[in-house]
C-alpha cells in the first residue's frame, strides 16, 4: 500500500491543486458578482451555468478523450480552463461569465474524469477500498484548502484570478510528466433515469435533493457571507468550516447507516438539516460562532444525503446494476445541482440573504414529505444491507473501480 501511495504522489499532487484552484475559483466569482451587486438572480442564473457545462461534460468529454489520450486530452482541458480564468476579470458581464461558467463545467469535467481514471488505475483487489477512502479525504481537503486562498488578495482586483489560474496550471506540471501508461475511458452500461425513480424512488430524489443543496450553498454561500457583512477572513472561515464539517461528519453518519435502517436515517438527516438551515437562517450575522456551528452541521448532515441516497439504491438493485445506476444518480444530482442556485437567488431576492437557507430548508421539507407520504419500496433489513461506503458525486466521475461496490473490479487481472 505505501508503495502504491508513493507512486501515486504526482497525480495526488495534481488533483490537490487542481480541486483546490477550482473551488477557490467558484468562491471567489459568487463574491466578485455580489461586489459587483448583480442581483442574487442574475447571479444564480450565472454559476448554475457551470452545472450545466459539468453535466455534459459529463456525458461528452470521455469521448475526446478516447479521441486524443489523455494527455492531450488534459493539456487541452487545463489550457481552456486557464484561459477562462483569466478572461473574467477582463469584462464583468453577465452574458460573458455564464458562457465562461459553462464551458469551465465541461473541461473541468473533463480534467477529473482524466485525473481519476489514472488514479483508479492504480488500484487493486487489495487496496482499493482504501484507495476510496483516501481519494474522498484529498477532495474534501483540498476543496476547503481552496476556500483559504480567497483571504489572499482583493476579489475585486485581478490577482485572485491570477491566482487561480496559476493552480491550473501547476496542475498540469505533474501529471503529464507521468510515465504511467493511460487507463481506458469506457463507457458504461446506462440505466435511464425514470427506470431508476421506479426501482429507488426516494434514492433518486435524495440524489436530486442534494445536487440543490450542495450547489446553491457553493455558489451563493460566499454571496450570503458578503451580504451579512462578513470580512474576507470570515468569509473564508465560513466556507471553508462548512465544507470540513461535511469531510469529518461522513464517517458517525456512515456508522448509523450500517447499524439502522438506511430509509429512516436518511429522514432523520433531512429532518435535522432543515432545523439546522432555519437555524442559520435566524441567526445571520448576530453570532459568527453559533452561524459557523448550525451551517456546519447543516453542510455535514446534507453533504451525507447523497452517499445515503446511493447506498439506499444499491441495496434494491442487482450486482450488474450498481455502476448503472450510479451513473444514473450522477445525472439526478448533476439536474439539482443546476436548479439548486436558480432557486435560493431567487429566495435572496425576496427574502435578503437569509433566503438562501429558508429555501434550503423548503427543499429539504420536499425530500421529508416525500419520504412520509410518497411512494414506497420494500427495503432490505439492515442485517441485509450492503456496506456503507461515503462518496462525493463530484469525486464520481472515473472512479468506479475504485468503488468497493464495484464487484466486476474484482474479475479483472490488474
Amino acid at each position: 500500500m505505501r508503495q502504491t501511495i508513493i507512486s501515486l504522489t504526482s497525480l495526488i499532487l495534481s488533483i490537490i491543486l487542481l480541486i483546490a484552484g477550482n473551488a477557490f475559483l467558484m468562491t471567489l466569482l459568487g463574491l466578485r458578482l455580489s461586489i459587483e451587486d448583480f442581483s442574487a438572480s442574475v447571479i444564480g442564473w450565472i454559476l448554475a451555468l457551470y452545472s450545466i457545462g459539468f453535466v455534459a461534460g459529463t456525458l461528452y468529454a470521455g469521448r475526446i478523450i478516447e479521441k486524443v489520450g489523455h494527455i492531450r486530452a488534459f493539456a487541452v482541458f487545463a489550457a481552456v480552463l486557464s484561459a477562462s480564468i483569466l478572461i473574467y476579470p477582463m469584462a464583468v458581464q453577465a452574458g460573458l461569465w455564464g458562457g465562461l461558467r459553462a464551458v469551465g463545467g465541461f473541461v473541468m469535467a473533463g480534467l477529473m474524469i482524466v485525473m481519476e481514471s489514472w488514479f483508479s488505475s492504480k488500484a487493486d483487489n487489495r487496496n482499493r477500498a482504501s484507495l476510496f477512502a483516501i481519494y474522498q479525504v484529498i477532495f474534501f481537503l483540498s476543496t476547503a484548502g481552496g476556500q483559504v486562498l480567497i483571504r489572499v488578495a482583493d476579489p475585486a482586483g485581478f490577482i485572485p484570478f491570477s491566482l487561480a489560474t496559476i493552480l491550473v496550471v501547476l496542475a498540469l506540471t505533474p501529471l503529464t510528466m507521468t510515465r504511467r501508461e493511460s487507463p481506458s475511458v469506457s463507457q458504461g452500461e446506462r440505466l435511464s433515469l425514470r427506470k431508476l425513480y421506479n426501482k429507488s424512488p426516494t434514492g433518486t430524489l435524495g440524489a436530486l435533493i442534494a445536487g440543490l443543496l450542495i450547489s446553491a450553498f457553493y455558489a451563493m454561500g460566499p454571496v450570503y457571507a458578503n451580504q451579512i457583512g462578513l470580512n474576507l477572513g470570515q468569509l473564508s472561515n465560513f466556507m471553508a468550516s462548512a465544507i470540513v464539517a461535511a469531510m469529518l461528519m461522513a464517517w458517525p453518519i456512515g456508522q448509523l447507516c450500517d447499524r439502522f435502517d438506511r430509509y429512516r436515517v436518511m429522514l432523520v438527516a433531512a429532518i435535522v438539516a432543515a432545523v439546522c438551515s432555519l437555524a442559520a437562517a435566524v441567526i445571520g450575522n448576530i453570532s459568527m460562532v453559533a452561524l459557523v456551528l448550525f451551517v456546519g452541521l447543516y453542510m455535514g448532515i446534507s453533504a451525507a444525503i447523497y452517499p445515503i441516497a446511493v447506498a439506499i439504491t444499491n441495496d434494491l438493485m442487482e450486482t450488474h446494476q450498481i455502476t448503472a445506476a450510479s451513473t444514473a444518480l450522477l445525472l439526478s444530482y448533476g439536474i439539482g445541482s443546476i436548479i439548486g442556485p436558480l432557486i435560493s437567488s431567487l429566495f435572496m431576492d425576496f427574502l435578503g440573504p437569509r433566503g438562501l437557507f429558508v429555501s434550503n430548508a423548503l427543499m429539504l421539507g420536499g425530500l421529508i414529505l416525500f419520504m412520509v407520504a410518497g411512494p414506497q419500496r420494500q427495503h432490505p433489513t439492515v442485517e441485509q444491507q450492503e456496506q456503507y461506503y461515503t462518496v462525493t458525486p463530484e469525486a464520481g466521475l472515473g472512479v468506479e473501480e475504485l468503488d468497493p461496490r464495484n464487484t466486476e473490479f474484482e474479475s479483472r487481472d490488474i
